[in-house]
């Protein structure tokens, strides 16, 4: 529909089944993977350091998935987990994730649910002997090299549960990510009103591109020049809603969609910013 423009220059297409030896550190590179877990997020951090963080882990059937990605990408311990609201989509594979891999530190909102995704996460959790750490705007997150910090939730109650979403904020150099989760407006405004710095150069847009986000004085704010829509192909949902697809080219943003583009891996060295898809 020419919205898009998923082949820019500066994007490289990998065939997705390459089997290149991975180094543990990056290399003074910054790589965040927006893994294709169709509906839902799982986001890879890898810092510069060689240090690992992973947010979310796609729904339930998406759990072994994820491992098997994390597996190829030479992770072998997860430093930090986060999960940024209780929503299957978002935390279903995390208990897999955390019976697969050593864990240093995981992160949630203060708030419960009564789903058996969470109920299995806080199983997990238990099993491996893991304090839950509070994600809450102003938590530093100790990930080496980069500044990284949760800029929301701002406030501790809310009537729907997407609020809640942990949102992360990582600057690397020049560059610098914008990691939503779920947020919706109530969340986003919460955010402006705080004073917090939202400039990005790449948005994970927010509740998969559902109109319940990305308002305009939020993207002012954030002003990124990409934007990932995380999103399954034909969901029932409808999503991504043309709304955000028109407010995000409106404002020249390159818009990349998992279900268009498969994994996005971005890769910064703090300067420069490369982007590989897999389609």
């Amino acid at each position: 529909n020419g919205k898009e423009v998923p082949n820019q220059s500066g994007i490289e297409k990998s065939s997705g089944n390459e089997e290149q030896a991975v180094s543990t550190a990056t290399g003074g590179q910054l790589k965040v993977h927006f893994i294709d877990v169709g509906q839902g997020d799982a986001i890879l951090v890898q810092a510069p350091e060689g240090e690992n963080m992973l947010i979310d882990a796609g729904d339930n059937d998406y759990g072994s998935q994820v491992v098997d990605y994390l597996h190829s990408q030479g992770v072998k311990n997860l430093d930090i987990v986060v999960g940024t609201h209780p929503h299957a989509d978002h935390i279903g594979g995390m208990d897999t994730v955390i019976n697969s891999f050593p864990v240093n530190n995981i992160y949630l909102p203060r708030m419960t649910h009564s789903s058996r995704s969470f109920e299995d996460v806080l199983m997990a959790v238990k099993s491996k002997g893991l304090k839950i750490k509070t994600a809450r705007a102003g938590i530093i997150i100790p990930l080496k090299g980069v500044q990284s910090t949760f800029i929301a939730p701002v406030g501790e109650k809310y009537e729907d549960l997407n609020n809640y979403s942990a949102v992360i904020k990582l600057n690397y150099g020049l560059k610098s990510f914008l990691l939503t989760g779920d947020a919706e407006h109530e969340s986003e405004n919460e955010m402006i009103a705080s004073g917090v710095d939202l400039k990005a150069t790449v948005l994970k847009v927010g509740h998969h591109g559902s109109t319940s986000s990305t308002g305009y004085k939020f993207l002012k704010a954030a002003a990124p020049e990409y934007a990932i829509i995380m999103v399954g192909r034909d969901n029932p949902y409808g999503h991504p809603h043309q709304e955000t697809l028109n407010r995000l080219s409106d404002a020249g943003i390159k818009i990349l969609r998992t279900d268009q583009n498969g994994t996005i891996v971005i890769s910064t060295d703090g300067k420069n910013i490369n982007i590989k898809t897999n389609h």
